[in-house]
C-alpha cells in the first residue's frame, strides 16, 4: 500500500487548481472570505477522499477485475467473457465518482431528471461498447473503422435528442472514464489483446489464431477506453429521446438551474456546517454507488475467483478505503469545491459580459489556464501516459504526451469560454472537431490514433467534472445565457481535442521516423 506515493499524486492534481482559485479569489475577483475557507476545506476532504479510494482501488477493487480477466480467460469461452466484461463496465461506472458528480449536476439542472436512472443508462452503455471494444479485439477489426461507425450512430441519435440533453450527453462520454473506470478499462483491454494474439479464447469453434506482429498487438492493448467512452453518449442520448416521448414536461430549464444554486441551505452563510449537512446524503448515494460492486465481488468469488482468506480479507478492506474516501471526495466536492468554482465564474462572467474589455480576455485566459493545468494533474491521465511510455518501448514520451494534451485541452476551454459569451451551438465546434479526428485516423499511425481516442476519455476527470464544469456553469449564468445549452458540453470539448492533438503528434511522429531511415 502505497499511500504517500497516492497523497502526491492527489496533491499534484488538486493544488493547481487551488492556488490558481486562491489567487484570483483574494486579488481581482474577491469571492467572499467564507467561500475562501470552504474551498480550502473542502480541497482537503477532496484530497485526502481521493487518495484513500484510490488506494482502495489499489488493494480492493482493481484486483477483483484482474483477477477474473486471468480467471475468465483461462475458461477459453469468449461468450462468458463478453458477458462478465458487460457485467464488470456497468458495476464499475456506477461507482465512478466523476459520474456521480456529474448526475448531480445534471440533477441540480432539471429535478425532472432520475439522477439514478441516468446514472444506470451511462453505465449500460459502459458495459455495452466495452464489449464491442473486446469484439473488435478478438476479430482484429480495425479501430478507426469502428470509431467512425460507433460515431456516425451516436451523432445520428443526437440529431433526434432535445438539445438539452445533447450537451449533457457528450460530457458523459468524457465524465465516466475516470480513476475508477479507466484502470479496469485499460487492463482489460492490454490483458484480452495479449491473450487473443496467443489465439487462447474460441467461442464454440476456434477463433482465428493471430497472425499479427507484435506491433499490430501493441495497437490492439489501446482503444478500449475510446470505444467504451462512445456508450455513455449513445445512451444519454437514448434517454433524452425516450424523456421527449414520455415526459413533455422533461425539459431542461435555466429556472431549476438558479434555484439548486441558490436555494437549498448551500450559501456561503451556513459556513462549515455545509458539509455535515452533506454528510447524510452523500453516505446513501456512496452506499447505493459500491453496492453493486460488493455484489458482484460476493458472486465472483463464489462461483469464478474461489481466493483464500487472507486475500479476502484484502479485498475487503480495499472495498471499506473505497467507500470512505468517496464519501470524503464527494463531501468536499459539493460542500466547498464547486460552489467556490461556480462563484468564480460568476463574478468573471458578470465582470466579461458587463465591462468586457480585459475582463473577457481574464475570463478565457483563466480557462485555458485551467485547461493547460487540469489534465496534466488528472490521475488517469498519468496511468495512461506511463502504461504507453512502457509498451511503445520509450518510443512515445510522456513529456510530449503531456505538452501535446496540455495543449489540446488548453484550447478547448477557451473555446468553451468563448461560447459561454457569444452563444454560439456546441456544434459548430464538436461536428468539425470530429471530422477532423476521424478523417486524422486513415493518415495517422494505428497505435497513436488508438492512444488518442483513449487520451480524450481520460483527459476529463475528476477536476474536469467537478470544478471545471462548475466554473463554466457559474460564468454561463452570469453572462445571462442558458447553462444546460451553453455549459454543458464543455468536458465533451476537453475529450475532443486530445484525440486531435495526439493523432498530429503521431504524424509527425512519422515523418520523423521515416526522414530517419533515409539518412
Amino acid at each position: 500500500m502505497n499511500l504517500l506515493q497516492k497523497l502526491k499524486e492527489t496533491i499534484s492534481s488538486v493544488l493547481p487548481i487551488m492556488a490558481i482559485v486562491l489567487i484570483l479569489g483574494l486579488t481581482v475577483v474577491p469571492i467572499g472570505k467564507d467561500l475562501i475557507v470552504r474551498f480550502i476545506l473542502g480541497g482537503i476532504l477532496l484530497i485526502l477522499g481521493l487518495t484513500v479510494f484510490l488506494l482502495g482501488v489499489d488493494i480492493g477493487i482493481l484486483p477483483i477485475g484482474e483477477r477474473s480477466g486471468a480467471s475468465l480467460t483461462a475458461k477459453r469461452s469468449l461468450p462468458l467473457l463478453l458477458g462478465v466484461s458487460f457485467v464488470i463496465g456497468f458495476m464499475v461506472t456506477i461507482a465512478e465518482p466523476d459520474v456521480q458528480v456529474l448526475a448531480g449536476q445534471i440533477k441540480n439542472v432539471s429535478p425532472a431528471v432520475n439522477k439514478w436512472a441516468l446514472i444506470f443508462m451511462i453505465a449500460s452503455g459502459i458495459g455495452l461498447f466495452v464489449v464491442i471494444g473486446l469484439l473488435r479485439t478478438m476479430l482484429s477489426l480495425k479501430l478507426k473503422y469502428v470509431l467512425l461507425l460507433s460515431y456516425a450512430a451516436v451523432f445520428t441519435m443526437a440529431f433526434f435528442c432535445p438539445s438539452e440533453f445533447q450537451g449533457i450527453a457528450f460530457d458523459a462520454g468524457g465524465a465516466t472514464t475516470g480513476p475508477m473506470t479507466v484502470p479496469f478499462i485499460m487492463a482489460l483491454g492490454v490483458g484480452v489483446a495479449a491473450v487473443r494474439s496467443k489465439g487462447q479464447i474460441h467461442s464454440g469453434t476456434s477463433l482465428e489464431k493471430s497472425k499479427n506482429s507484435a506491433e499490430n498487438s501493441s495497437d490492439d492493448s489501446f482503444g478500449l477506453t475510446g470505444i467504451a467512452s462512445v456508450g455513455p453518449v449513445a445512451a444519454v442520448c437514448f434517454y433524452g429521446i425516450l424523456q421527449r416521448f414520455t415526459n413533455s414536461n422533461s425539459s431542461l430549464a435555466k429556472t431549476s438551474f438558479l434555484a439548486a444554486e441558490n436555494g437549498g441551505g448551500k450559501d456561503a452563510a451556513t459556513g462549515l456546517y455545509v458539509f455535515f449537512s452533506e454528510l447524510p446524503s452523500v453516505f446513501k448515494e456512496v452506499s447505493m454507488a459500491l453496492l453493486p460492486l460488493v455484489a458482484m465481488f460476493i458472486v465472483f468469488q463464489i462461483f469464478l475467483l474461489k481466493m483464500p482468506p487472507f486475500q479476502v480479507r484484502r479485498m475487503i478492506k480495499g472495498l471499506l478505503y473505497s467507500f470512505a474516501g468517496l464519501v470524503l471526495f464527494l463531501t468536499g466536492v459539493n460542500g466547498g469545491f464547486m460552489p467556490a468554482g461556480q462563484s468564480l465564474g460568476g463574478l468573471l462572467g458578470t465582470a466579461a459580459s458587463t465591462e468586457g474589455g480585459w475582463w473577457l480576455v481574464l475570463l478565457c485566459g483563466t480557462g485555458i489556464l485551467f485547461g493547460a493545468v487540469v489534465v496534466c494533474a488528472e490521475p488517469a491521465v498519468w496511468v495512461l501516459t506511463e502504461q504507453v511510455e512502457s509498451i511503445s518501448g520509450g518510443t512515445i514520451k510522456r513529456k510530449v504526451m503531456l505538452a501535446a494534451l496540455s495543449a489540446g485541452v488548453a484550447v478547448s476551454i477557451g473555446l468553451s469560454m468563448l461560447r459561454l459569451l457569444f452563444s454560439f451551438s456546441l456544434w459548430y465546434i464538436l461536428l468539425p472537431g470530429y471530422a477532423i479526428a476521424l478523417f486524422l485516423s486513415f493518415i495517422c499511425p494505428p497505435l497513436f490514433t488508438a492512444i488518442a481516442f483513449d487520451s480524450g476519455g481520460v483527459a476529463s476527470g475528476p477536476m474536469t467534472s467537478t470544478f471545471i464544469l462548475s466554473f463554466t456553469l457559474g460564468a454561463s449564468l452570469a453572462c445571462g445565457g442558458n447553462p444546460v445549452t451553453d455549459a454543458f458540453g464543455v468536458i465533451a470539448l476537453v475529450a475532443m481535442t486530445p484525440l486531435i492533438a495526439i493523432q498530429v503528434l503521431g504524424i509527425i511522429f512519422r515523418l520523423k521516423q521515416r526522414r530517419a531511415m533515409t539518412k
